[in-house]
């Protein structure tokens, strides 16, 4: 059950038209819409900023999503520092095939990490245009979220005191691990929850790109993954037990597996480096259904969630920013509801058609390493399909960029 907010409150209430909840690529273009259309709001994010700058996380964008984030004067940095891509490569049975997405769609993806973007959003909102964020914010509450004005309080990181926001909505954009998602009460939502039962060892390793695109490794012992990050560091993936220790897996280790999963006929060697992280990825999804309840409204990681099996993360925190931020503009110049009131339904069409895209390409990366020799043989049809169809083809590349003409 949410908390009413005791009164008469320990602290003066301030009012605000719109409270965002946590500081991501969702919160903080939410918190940029608002501000280039003059709606008051304010951004509280528990981490520091050095630390939401350098938090590591996903690199891929997709073509739709740069072009809004141009169109909203958020892509300057992103377009003069971004590398464009059209191309991937698949290697299996020794064999490397290259993918042309871009012949057959005239669109690509961009290669842009995430705490870059972060970093360009943050200084656009705070420095820039002036808006209210608050770093360091400790015990975020939610308050009378099925009245006309709900609350959210929190303690104040120099002084220790609780501090009250009185506002008309509250975007909650606080990621996986957040509070607002649970502050949806448990029978006024559906979580759809899927475990992959696969692990992930993310790694970057101090290392140039050893190919000039994405490649995707389908071996018997297990899915392996190259994506450039900069001209300096390369992010490697490595299928592996779920709950394994990242420490089991040394560098000797590490190495030799990318090897022998990345290699195929005619390949370059693998540039190796030191390695720089090692994280566990337990692989799963999860969708909250509905993304509103009262005056909250759920965008990015706290309503959804996709495994980078696609790189799709945050392109549809984007998505939902997009759509979140225009409907409450729309809301609070011209009193129009119709955004809002769509909003769930809107962003749910993009996040479903990219679950069930992770899902099918996930039984293509794991299929051949599952010991099953049924799904092992699926695997293989798909991926010859994929690069002996014109139709088969071009559908994949469609899902791949997230261009379907529905969107």
């Amino acid at each position: 059950m949410i908390p009413p907010y005791p009164h008469p409150s320990p602290a003066p209430e301030e009012d605000r038209t719109v409270v965002v909840v946590g500081a991501g690529p969702a919160g903080l273009a939410i918190g940029n819409i608002l501000r280039a259309a003059s709606v008051d709001c304010v951004v509280l994010e528990t981490g520091t900023r050095q630390f939401i700058e350098n938090r590591p996380r996903a690199g891929v964008i997709e073509e739709w999503a740069v072009r809004e984030l141009q169109r909203r004067g958020l892509a300057g940095n992103l377009m003069a520092r971004a590398e464009a891509h059209d191309t991937c490569e698949f290697r299996f049975e020794g064999e490397r095939f290259r993918f042309a997405y871009g012949e057959l769609t005239g669109l690509g993806h961009y290669f842009y990490p995430q705490p870059l973007l972060v970093t360009d959003l943050v200084r656009e909102y705070a420095d820039v245009r002036g808006g209210d964020i608050r770093f360091g914010v400790r015990d975020v509450t939610l308050h009378d979220l099925d009245s006309d004005r709900p609350a959210v309080s929190y303690l104040c990181p120099d002084t220790g005191e609780r501090r009250v926001l009185r506002c008309d909505f509250v975007a909650g954009c606080d990621g996986a691990r957040g509070v607002t998602r649970d502050a949806v009460p448990a029978e006024r939502r559906r979580i759809a929850r899927q475990d992959d039962g696969i692990g992930w060892l993310a790694l970057l390793a101090e290392a140039p790109p050893s190919a000039d695109c994405a490649v995707f490794g389908i071996h018997p012992r297990g899915f392996a993954g190259h994506m450039a990050r900069s001209p300096e560091v390369t992010r490697y993936y490595l299928q592996c037990a779920p709950g394994d220790d990242p420490e089991d897996w040394t560098h000797d280790r590490v190495w030799a597996e990318l090897r022998a999963r990345l290699g195929a006929d005619g390949a370059p060697p693998l540039r190796e480096g030191r390695l720089i992280e090692k994280r566990i990825l337990d692989l799963h999804h999860y969708v909250v259904e509905p993304l509103a309840h009262g005056r909250l409204l759920l965008a990015g990681d706290a309503g959804h969630l996709t495994p980078p099996i696609a790189a799709k993360g945050m392109n549809l925190a984007l998505n939902d920013a997009f759509l979140l931020g225009d409907a409450l503009v729309a809301y609070a110049t011209r009193g129009d509801r119709g955004g809002l009131d769509g909003y769930s339904d809107a962003s749910l069409r993009r996040v479903w058609e990219y679950q069930e895209f992770s899902q099918w390409l996930s039984d293509v990366y794991h299929g051949v390493a599952s010991g099953d020799p049924f799904r092992a043989g699926v695997t293989r049809a798909r991926l010859r399909r994929m690069f002996t169809s014109p139709t088969a083809a071009a559908a994949f590349a469609e899902q791949y960029l997230g261009a379907a003409p529905g969107f």
